[in-house]
């Protein structure tokens, strides 16, 4: 493993890889400098950044090591701890204004805490104690790790072992006395290319006939037999242009790649879970109770937005009008409902088994639940005050032009005293959070990621406990309990 203390440290340990990606049907023979790839480990690089520039939101004290550490690879010892890790996501997705591609990697460390230790409390298996060694190692030398959950599925209407192509689920290829081989694909991978180590783990309930489905191991990024595929997202060829203005967030953008298992091999020391099927809903279960929290970094995106909109409509001059008003007070009451039940959930955290704890799942649920709606909405009125100039602006070429460029100066502009060029650039980041690059990661990925609208919908149907809420109808509509 590199040691990583700077995000310079941190460009420079993803570079020299050899590592096999492929964009626009070509391979990619340096990854780390490809400007569609550049933004995307440039978010990753912030997360380093802040633990130096803010330490006390940025890290935790670890007795894994007895150090502080980056609070991405800290497992939460209390509410207050979730809490904070809650603070620090809101403030990465102010600082980035996108997905910065690290809580999938943090939530699954958490889960892997608290399964582990359940698994060998049932089965007599080692996996906490091989987890606990390799979390220091993490730790100590400060790498990221990507998480691979969601398999390609192929016909949802099947288990993984009726598939007609049995890779259409990641599973166990092959073992022998020093480890197990991997096959098959992870899909939507957020920001794969970008991490040091790779774990993979099942993506659903496993049944019996499943077992070689049902594994988690850890690989590193660069692992012989890895092939990834990189995602496109609106916009993306924009990165290729000349300038920064067309580009929305120049600097910042997301990543998911297809990520292909070729008969990878994990040692035995990176095995975390090997066909105890029983556990797999339960890592989906606590996996799903903290990163439905997580979406929380969506209010740091909603923060950027909210300024955006409230920027454009000064710079056109009408700020005091009461309409604008009320709409830029409705963007925050959305935004602030997301935070509120994101750390509602920490408060309200319970302790597992093994020490650690977890967010409340009523709440984490509900909490992603709100971010599956409430970034449209926001967006929506970011658009509405922006105008229909979000999706009709001519481009930076243009307004450099020496035949029109001086036209758009005067036909683009707002407020006498604010530059053209600046109103353009407002507009532009509007565009790249609710049209173009970003809004992957603000509103499609606030759809779907950390499961589907439906998947917290069934969460919250198993823990309302509907028999106790017409009980107490009931009692207060005067009807008598029927005897047992």
């Amino acid at each position: 493993m590199p040691v990583i203390v700077t995000g310079d440290d941190y460009l420079q340990s993803v570079r020299d890889r050899g590592t096999t990606l492929y964009m626009f049907g070509e391979r990619i023979e340096e990854p780390a400098d490809h400007p569609i790839i550049q933004p995307s480990i440039n978010a990753l690089k912030a997360t380093y950044d802040l633990a130096i520039d803010e330490p006390e939101l940025a890290t935790a004290y670890s007795p894994i090591i007895d150090a502080r550490v980056n609070r991405f690879l800290h497992v939460a010892e209390s509410p207050q701890d979730l809490m904070d890790k809650h603070a620090m996501q809101r403030r990465l997705g102010q600082l980035t204004g996108t997905c910065f591609q690290r809580c999938t990697g943090l939530d699954t460390i958490s889960v892997l805490h608290s399964a582990t230790y359940d698994v060998d409390a049932k089965h007599g298996t080692s996996y906490h104690q091989r987890y606990l060694r390799f979390l220091a190692e993490a730790q100590r030398h400060n790498i990221l790790i990507a998480v691979g959950m969601t398999d390609p599925k192929g016909d949802r209407g099947k288990p993984p072992h009726q598939q007609a192509d049995p890779d259409l689920f990641l599973h166990v290829s092959g073992r022998n006395e020093h480890g197990v081989f991997l096959r098959g694909a992870k899909a939507h991978m957020t920001g794969g290319w970008n991490q040091h180590w790779i774990c993979v783990v099942p993506t659903m309930n496993l049944g019996e006939a499943d077992k070689d489905y049902a594994v988690v191991g850890i690989v590193p990024a660069d692992a012989e037999g890895i092939t990834y595929v990189y995602g496109r997202q609106a916009s993306d060829t924009r990165a290729l242009e000349p300038g920064t203005i067309d580009k929305g967030n120049a600097k910042f953008g997301g990543q998911e790649v297809l990520v292909h298992f070729d008969d990878v091999f994990v040692p035995w020391e990176h095995v975390m879970l090997d066909g105890e099927t029983e556990f797999a809903q339960l890592l989906v279960s606590r996996f799903t109770a903290y990163h439905r929290a997580s979406y929380v970094c969506k209010t740091g995106l909603g923060d950027v937005l909210t300024g955006a909109a409230a920027e454009i409509v000064d710079m056109n001059g009408v700020p005091g009008a009461a309409h604008i008003r009320d709409k830029l007070v409705e963007m925050v009451h959305l935004n602030e409902t997301i935070y509120s039940s994101s750390i509602a959930s920490a408060a309200r955290a319970t302790q597992l088994d093994s020490g650690i704890w977890m967010n409340d799942e009523m709440l984490s649920n509900v909490c992603k639940h709100n971010v599956t709606r409430f970034p449209y909405e926001i967006a929506r009125l970011a658009q509405d005050l922006a105008g229909g100039i979000v999706a009709t602006m001519p481009s930076e070429a243009d307004l450099r032009s020496e035949e029109v460029g001086p036209l758009l100066e005067r036909m683009l502009a707002g407020r006498e005293d604010v530059p053209t060029e600046d109103r353009m650039r407002i507009i532009r980041l509007i565009e790249n959070l609710t049209l173009g690059r970003n809004a992957v990661g603000y509103l499609t990925e606030s759809l779907h990621g950390a499961g589907s609208p439906q998947g917290q919908r069934i969460q919250i149907w198993r823990g309302m406990d509907v028999e106790l809420k017409k009980v107490l109808a009931r009692k207060l509509a005067g009807i008598e309990e029927s005897p047992t």
